[in-house]
């Protein structure tokens, strides 16, 4: 009794009450989004809204035996965790597509996404291999180990295909540049497999997540640029280059350009650092050059339009780009204060105007309804529940508690950014859900597991002495 009472007292009850808090919200804009005049009741199991209070009460007891369970449990028990999801991942490629992809697995109506529970797996035995890790341990081995760790599921979520998980595993990275874990020793063993070359540290695998960014960056360049044709007069030659062609040729100018200055103005490692980095800029370059010109083709002929439609190279506002279009005609519906609840005309099922509008874009009805305000206040919320997890990590004495905590806050983060993002045309319609507020069984159970496993490991925190 005792003990049940200390788990209480330690239970974190602001991040807990922003839980509920979400649950409730996301909850009434789903009965609001779609309301039956014929069923208006709540316990209405053959509505949307009924359904989504069951997964909800059913979430909250998952997450009640989640608490219930000692804390050493999932990290004792993390390989066989991972290795199940695996062959659920697996068996699911064998189940019937729904709606062009092999995600679901079950009976009838009822159905759960293997891959939104891969996400907890994978975090807890990311946390477990990088906790149990020293400094010098950190190896292209130990590299490669936890690398694996993530791209063996996300090669099986690529398969069924769904791009929008496979997308936020990437979230991973950032947790293991965040606890050191970068790609500087299998960097170092490249550049020193080069005669004459012998290096300590690569720079490039240590500051792994800025030249990312950068490079990320770069490919957006490339591809808005590919459409734009440049003619040059070279040599009495007309030459016509694409705009990929032309970030290429600059970066080769720039490449030389560097390496005359820098024989004169810096050392050896700067030289190789600018050197590495133009190198991965040429390469990433070119390869995106390639793939738009020959290999665009081989996407499926929705992601070739998502990814046309985002990055402007074509308008088709009631055709392939019509649930972007919509989703950001609805949120600018708002206005400062809203339409008022249950007043959502753009997006509310009924008008069938934004598709999908009570999974993918609950945003919208919940910015027409509630405007520039409610917004806000839904994104203090977002805000509160990611820096509370954060607070969690940092007060932790465990590195398994603080690694999962982590991996729990970019899951969280990337779901927020980028499903906020694909309602307001900030990102690619991918298909995530907004995290406790879409309906949804799979996504309501994984991230309620997933933050009640996080509420118990901070619970017992005081139990743990490393």
């Amino acid at each position: 009794m005792r003990k049940e009472e200390s788990l209480t007292a330690n239970l974190d009850w602001p991040l807990f009450g922003a839980i509920i808090a979400m649950l409730i919200m996301g909850l009434a804009t789903v009965y609001s989004v779609a309301f039956n005049e014929d069923a208006p009741s709540l316990f209405a199991f053959s509505e949307k809204y009924g359904r989504q209070l069951f997964w909800i009460i059913f979430s909250l007891f998952l997450g009640l035996l989640v608490f219930l369970i000692d804390a050493d449990i999932y990290r004792r028990f993390a390989i066989p965790i991972y290795l199940s999801t695996l062959v659920l991942l697996i068996i699911v490629l064998f189940m019937p597509a729904v709606h062009g992809a092999h995600a679901w697995l079950g009976v009838g109506s009822f159905g759960v996404q293997p891959a939104e529970f891969a996400k907890i797996s994978t975090s807890l035995l990311l946390a477990k291999y990088i906790s149990g890790l020293t400094v010098k341990q950190q190896t292209t081995g130990t590299v490669l180990t936890a690398s694996s760790i993530l791209l063996i599921p996300m090669v099986l979520i690529l398969l069924q295909p769904d791009a929008g998980t496979f997308v936020v595993f990437t979230s991973f990275l950032f947790v293991m540049y965040r606890e050191g874990l970068t790609f500087d020793p299998i960097l170092l063993n490249f550049v020193n497999a080069i005669p004459g070359v012998r290096y300590k540290e690569t720079w490039v695998g240590s500051h792994f997540i800025p030249i990312l960014f950068a490079l990320v960056l770069l490919s957006i360049i490339t591809l808005l640029l590919d459409a734009v044709v440049f003619h040059v007069n070279l040599f009495s030659l007309d030459l016509e280059l694409s705009g990929s062609s032309g970030v290429i040729f600059g970066l080769l100018v720039i490449y030389v350009i560097s390496w005359l200055l820098m024989q004169r103005f810096s050392t050896r490692r700067e030289r190789s650092r600018m050197m590495v980095v133009l190198t991965l800029g040429l390469i990433l370059a070119s390869m995106i050059s390639f793939t738009v010109d020959k290999g665009f083709d081989m996407l499926r002929p929705h992601q070739k339009d998502r990814i046309e439609l985002f990055l402007g190279l074509r308008e088709d506002p009631n055709g392939d780009d019509y649930n972007r279009n919509r989703a950001m005609a609805a949120v600018g519906s708002g206005g400062f204060l809203g339409k008022g609840y249950r007043e959502a005309s753009v997006s509310s099922v009924r008008s069938n105007h934004v598709p999908e509008s009570e999974t993918d874009f609950i945003f919208c009805p919940f910015a027409e309804e509630w405007g520039f305000v409610g917004v806000l206040f839904l994104f203090i919320l977002y805000l509160f529940v990611l820096f509370r997890i954060i607070i969690i990590a940092e007060r932790q004495r465990s590195a398994f508690n603080r690694i999962y905590a982590y991996c729990v806050a970019m899951i969280l983060f990337y779901h927020f950014a980028i499903n906020i993002g694909m309602n307001i045309g900030f990102a690619p319609v991918i298909g995530i859900p907004l995290p406790l507020f879409s309906y949804g069984g799979s996504s309501m159970m994984s991230f309620s597991v997933m933050l009640f496993i996080l509420l118990k490991l901070d619970a017992q925190r005081k139990e743990v002495l490393r």
